[in-house]
């Protein structure tokens, strides 16, 4: 056996990193693994942060496997952060700043993952894929839901012909009010949740139903006056509606509904619903009544959630005595950088090309595959910006004839391309 070293970085060390990111660096029974012939250590190696605060407390707790990372701050950290010995770069910044720094990561070289959403239009995803074709790496999003053991178990009864047919669905994810006014209050200003935690729904849909059929349109509407005044920007709560079409006319909708404003001793601390509708079969699965309900005195429900998600990530005691933490959240960490390994350690260097063709085959992650996903995103954050100013009801289609993404108002004839098709795209100016 050969033994390689995957050097990777991260770009903030919020709240993410310490729930998924960092029990990942931690333990070697996480972030050890075999590609080929080769045993492949992960290790952290570099971080860049705004003010490197949160880096350098984070730098004296950790244990000695990933306390000896570099840090960089300031404006120039990024850049060089990537010009230092890193090979996978981890973007867990605020949304609306995963552009610039994902595509400076891949122009540099390096192998990225993004969390969700990867970006904000299908602009910037486009540029994205054309400079990880470019570099030969590979460009990954963060979609952990997708290994929610009922997720996946929805999944499975899908490929086994159990449920077939969905007509519509129903998605609720409801934060507490902390959420938007203290971990997100850096940047919250103009952004909204359903781009920014409803996306995960999202691609629960894209992907589990797809892919016989296409997006048609998407709406939405929003509430705002809580986390910022009612004629402001930033939306407290948004309705969404996702349409698509299947090849024999029919239409299957799916309404999502996001907010961070839930009273911050709301039972669950994060409420989350899904209820899908087929031919034959409904489907309901809802976080808080499938677990554990737990009460302790003087720490329930703020320091201690009271429905706690420990399929997503917890610590255990395991039989054997050892301490650990794990879940779905952190397998998904795991499994990007598995992949990493395969194309760079899974066999000979002629064949890296066909391994890096076969790991961006994978669409539960790849960028290439994440295109519904980002056309809904950009829709709803264009379907707002109309409301914000005073353009309520816009209704944003998808592959209409004037362009891929089109935004009609209620009583305005003209309507708005948001990206054009990929024929006047490539047409000569």
């Amino acid at each position: 056996m050969h033994s390689h070293r995957i050097d990777a970085a991260m770009l903030g060390t919020g709240m993410i990193f310490d729930e998924t990111y960092r029990p990942f660096f931690e333990q070697p029974d996480a972030s050890r693994f075999v590609a080929g012939d080769s045993v492949v250590d992960v290790r952290l190696s570099a971080v860049a942060t705004r003010s490197g605060s949160r880096a350098a407390a984070y730098a004296r707790a950790a244990p000695p496997r990933a306390s000896g990372f570099r840090s960089y701050c300031g404006p120039g950290g990024v850049a060089e952060l990537l010009a230092s010995p890193v090979d996978a770069v981890c973007v867990a910044t605020p949304d609306d700043r995963h552009f610039p720094a994902a595509l400076a990561a891949l122009r540099a070289g390096k192998h990225v993952l993004i969390e969700k959403p990867a970006v904000l239009s299908l602009a910037e995803r486009d540029t994205l894929l054309d400079a990880a074709r470019r570099a030969g790496v590979l460009v990954k999003v963060v979609y952990h839901k997708l290994a929610d053991p009922d997720h996946k178990k929805l999944r499975t009864h899908l490929a086994d012909g159990t449920l077939r047919h969905v007509n519509s669905g129903y998605c609720s994810l409801l934060e507490p009010r902390s959420v938007s006014r203290d971990q997100f209050s850096e940047w919250v200003v103009g952004r909204n949740p359903a781009t920014y935690v409803g996306v995960h729904y999202l691609k629960l849909i894209d992907f589990t139903f797809g892919p016989d059929w296409r997006l048609a349109r998407v709406t939405a509407t929003g509430q705002r006056g809580i986390v910022g005044p009612p004629d402001g920007p930033t939306f407290d709560s948004v309705l969404a509606q996702v349409v698509y079409a299947y090849p024999d006319g029919r239409e299957a909708a799916f309404d999502l509904h996001t907010g961070w404003v839930t009273p911050d001793n709301s039972p669950g601390y994060v409420d989350q619903e899904v209820q899908f509708r087929f031919d034959n079969a409904t489907w309901n699965a809802h976080q808080r009544k499938r677990g554990v309900e737990v009460t302790v005195e003087g720490r329930t429900p703020l320091a201690m959630k009271e429905t706690p998600n420990h399929h997503y990530n917890g610590t255990f005691l395991e039989p054997w005595g050892q301490r650990s933490q794990r879940g779905y959240g952190i397998e998904v960490i795991r499994r990007f950088f598995e992949e990493v390994a395969h194309v760079e350690f899974g066999g000979p260097d002629a064949a890296r090309p066909e391994r890096l063709a076969a790991t961006r085959a994978l669409d539960y992650n790849d960028l290439a595959a994440d295109r519904n996903v980002v056309a809904a995103v950009q829709a709803v954050e264009a379907i707002l910006r109309e409301q914000a100013e005073g353009r309520p009801g816009g209704v944003v289609f998808v592959d209409h004839p004037l362009g891929e993404l089109v935004l009609f108002r209620p009583g305005d004839a003209t309507p708005t391309i948001l990206h054009p098709s990929a024929s006047a795209i490539a047409a000569p100016s």
